[in-house]
């Protein structure tokens, strides 16, 4: 499905500008001295709603209002950051948002989702949160997909557009793979803003169904909720669409429980962010790349999200990973 051009990336920028944030870009002089390259981070953690997320809720909302294509209620599934976004951005346009969400999501996703004014709905498991919308869509409900949609994937690819706009000269850029979605359209933004760049996603290792998909040439489909500390990117399967952009990347790097711990902490000391271990999951992956590297490099690492659960953070922080160097 090649539907999306790298030049809906800076449509897509046009029409959410004043909706979102321009986040920052932070750097660690003792990272930096420590593994000998630049390491530039997007701070999505600092977006409204703590994520990136709302950059795509926000770009497919608007484009359907543009079209007078917008209900007058919106409906989705998520495992909690796409949640917010389209709680928020629906209620930015005066929409009623139903999610659903399954229970093994972070309980302060959830109940950021119902802040944004949204209802929720918790499900058994994330199949039957995928399942039950399409009762909604039946009703004549808006349906946003949280990274098998185009006007998403092209929101998802603001952040990287950005940074590479605000001075990055990236030799490599980094992202956390779910659905896709996020990876897509840092793909899709790369190639218009520094094409030479190389692109590479991170998944952990026991919720690695998109590099398997990749491998294979087909979708592989988990058969239950994989438990990773990474929360954000507890997906099932991605899509054809983003399949076909992730077929078109450098690589993938598949990441233990043990590292995404391990980075989580040191990314939290170094940058003194709050970050999800989602986003610090790339970290592990830099690291290996940069070994194999002859130069020093930039690389361009795009920081996912930030909301943290009491769950979470104890699992954590259990053990502390800040008496051995992760480099």
């Amino acid at each position: 499905m090649n539907d999306i051009r790298p030049e809906d990336i800076a449509a897509a920028q046009a029409r959410i500008t004043g909706q979102v944030h321009r986040t920052p870009l932070i750097q660690s002089d003792t990272l930096n001295k420590a593994l000998g390259h630049r390491v530039v981070f997007k701070a999505e953690n600092l977006q409204k709603i703590g994520a990136f997320k709302l950059r795509g809720a926000t770009n497919t909302l608007w484009t359907l209002k543009e079209q007078n294509a917008l209900s007058d209620q919106v409906c989705a599934f998520s495992s909690g950051n796409h949640a917010q976004a389209v709680a928020y951005a629906a209620r930015a346009l005066g929409v009623k948002a139903t999610i659903f969400i399954p229970k093994q999501a972070s309980g302060l996703k959830i109940a950021a989702t119902r802040a944004c004014g949204a209802e929720v709905v918790v499900t058994e498991t994330r199949q039957a949160a995928e399942a039950a919308v399409a009762d909604y869509i039946e009703r004549g409900a808006t349906f946003v997909h949280p990274y098998d949609n185009p006007h998403v994937i092209a929101g998802q690819g603001t952040a990287c557009l950005e940074a590479l706009q605000d001075g990055v000269e990236a030799d490599a850029v980094f992202a956390p793979c779910g659905g896709g979605g996020l990876m897509s359209g840092t793909w899709l933004a790369t190639r218009l803003a520094r094409p030479q760049a190389k692109v590479f996603a991170c998944e952990p290792s026991m919720a690695n169904d998109a590099h398997r998909s990749v491998q294979s040439g087909e979708i592989v489909r988990l058969t239950e909720t994989p438990m990773t500390i990474a929360d954000g990117v507890r997906t099932l399967a991605v899509s054809e669409r983003t399949l076909f952009y992730l077929r078109q990347i450098d690589g993938f790097f598949e990441v233990d429980e043990s590292d995404i711990i391990r980075w989580t902490q040191w990314l939290t000391h170094l940058l003194k962010l709050t970050i999800e271990p989602t986003s610090a999951m790339c970290m592990a992956g830099v690291a290996q790349w940069l070994k194999t590297q002859p130069a020093p490099r930039t690389v361009l690492v795009i920081l996912s999200g930030g909301n943290i659960g009491a769950d979470t953070h104890r699992q954590t922080w259990a053990e502390d990973r800040l008496l051995t160097l992760p480099w």
